[in-house]
């Protein structure tokens, strides 16, 4: 991947968008093999180069936020990540509208911080409609999102931790468009 990107570098310029996508591949490697120091600047020159080349309300703009974002949350950065996520959600809600599944998973990333920093009440309302935006799309496309039953586990286990009654969570599943039909064995 560092010789790609050197490549790349020498016949495009360092300021390309093929970089940013170079550096951002590098930097989720080098991630995923939890060398999350070396990954940071990486992911930190990718969004600079995507802001500068499609501007600062792009959707592109908005991935290399979720991921720089992600990269913090893991090293235990909330206070820095929040904002990045935030501004990603408004960026893909400008983009793509407010039902799309990319603004769902935004809103499953801002709530798993919140989650993480003890503010679940925040996060209920952002899981919901992550499930009401997946329930949705699975009515709309007849299949399921890949994301859906995930999505509906994340959102049950939320409820959970909040000690929502079992009962009601099952009610709030229904009102968020969960199908119950869609857990029946053929």
């Amino acid at each position: 991947m560092r010789r790609a990107l050197a490549i790349d570098e020498a016949s495009f310029g360092p300021e390309h968008p093929h970089i940013a996508r170079d550096l951002n591949n590098l930097a989720q490697l080098l991630q995923a093999t939890n060398r999350l120091a070396e990954a940071e600047p990486l992911m930190r020159r990718a969004l600079a180069i995507d802001e500068a080349s499609f501007g600062p309300e792009h959707p592109n703009v908005a991935i290399r936020l979720s991921n720089l974002a992600s990269l913090l949350q893991a090293t235990n950065r909330l206070v820095e990540a929040e904002p990045l996520m935030r501004r990603a959600l408004a960026i893909d809600e400008a983009s793509f509208g407010p039902e799309h599944p990319d603004v769902a998973i935004d809103l499953n990333n801002l709530a798993g911080l919140l989650r993480a920093t003890n503010r679940l009440a925040e996060a209920e309302p952002l899981m919901r409609r992550m499930v009401t935006i997946f329930c949705d799309f699975t009515r709309r496309t007849g299949h399921p999102h890949p994301h859906l039953f995930d999505a509906i586990g994340n959102y049950w286990s939320l409820l959970e931790e909040m000690n929502v009654p079992k009962q009601d969570r099952f009610q709030r599943l229904l009102t968020a468009g969960v199908d119950p039909t869609w857990f029946q064995k053929e």
